[in-house]
């Protein structure tokens, strides 16, 4: 039985350890790595699925649905611009759910607060590091983190990448943003109509969502939330700032466009400096591979594009080259 580590617990290497399962059943030992404490759930907002996608996606979403973990999203999103043929859909117990759902599926062994250091070459096996903790043996391994912390990793991989995907690699440019999570006492009612607003007046905001009316989920003894996200531009100004500096100014900015926003009674605010792919790989192979034996691979948005769907092409990518390999 062959030990395949994927490492990151987001879309991509939650469907791929999903789908490894299916396709190979007990010929493998799956387990994934996170460095995270868990799930979060401040990132996208919803699910756009265009036609073609729908049709090619089409095993996926049926599943989503079914299972109600996707929802059509009928509440009114101010600013949304539909393209043809397109469709919306919403998670009514949160985004992070629809990883929940895969990873379930998997039957991986998961572990979070797992931070991949290093990569070591041994024989037919990778020795995999972390901080703070035992190295492992694994038979493949699969990297879904964001391309700036797999180039950080120490061991064999920088010798092993060719001089083309090192430059590929390089060449990924992602953009940062903020979110901030406001929760309300629970006779909270917002006066605003929309479940969720583009916003393309403002210096800092671009987009807010009254999450919890989004997903139609309003429930008696639970107050209403917020989450909101910075733009693009204001990401990259504010980058190399402590999120507890600049949390202020996004709330100073969110009472000028909502006034009369009730008091929360708590607030987090994340900070994602890898929050959208600007530049994938070039002609989004869907993956890279960087060695066959012992199999190294890397996935995510990263090597096609920015989105539910660019993470499934992904991990459909990854989990060709695993079924060939293993």
């Amino acid at each position: 039985m062959s030990r395949v580590l994927i490492v990151g617990a987001g879309l991509t290497g939650s469907l791929c350890a999903c789908l490894l399962r299916r396709e190979m059943k007990n010929k493998v030992h799956i387990v994934v790595w996170d460095k995270a404490r868990g799930s979060a759930d401040l990132g996208a907002q919803y699910i756009t699925a265009t036609a073609a996608y729908a049709q090619s996606h089409h095993s996926v979403y049926s599943e989503l649905l079914s299972s109600g973990v996707l929802q059509p999203l009928n509440s009114l999103v101010e600013g949304l611009k539909h393209r043809d043929g397109s469709r919306d859909y919403m998670t009514p117990l949160g985004m992070c759910s629809v990883v929940k759902h895969f990873l379930s599926q998997s039957e991986a062994d998961l572990f979070f607060e797992h931070h991949v250091t290093g990569l070591y070459r041994r024989g037919a096996l990778w020795e995999v590091q972390r901080k703070a903790g035992d190295s492992e043996m694994f038979d493949a391994v699969v990297l879904t983190m964001p391309v700036p912390q797999i180039l950080q990793l120490q061991g064999d991989l920088g010798q092993l990448l060719s001089l083309q995907q090192k430059q590929q690699l390089d060449g990924v440019v992602y953009s940062s943003r903020f979110a901030v999570a406001l929760f309300f006492p629970p006779d909270v009612v917002f006066s605003f109509p929309w479940a969720a607003r583009y916003v393309t007046d403002n210096p800092c905001i671009c987009y807010i969502a009254a999450d919890s009316r989004k997903r139609n989920a309003d429930a008696p003894g639970r107050g209403p939330s917020l989450v909101v996200h910075t733009s693009v531009p204001f990401g990259l100004e504010h980058l190399e700032k402590d999120k507890d500096d600049v949390q202020p100014v996004i709330l100073q900015e969110l009472h000028k466009l909502i006034p009369d926003l009730p008091q929360p009674i708590s607030i987090k605010c994340h900070k994602w400096r890898y929050s959208q792919v600007v530049t994938a790989v070039p002609d989004c192979p869907g993956q890279m591979t960087v060695l066959v034996r012992p199999l190294l691979v890397c996935g995510g948005d990263a090597f096609s594009h920015s989105n539910f769907d660019g993470c499934v092409e992904s991990a459909l990518s990854v989990l060709n080259v695993l079924k060939t390999s293993l």
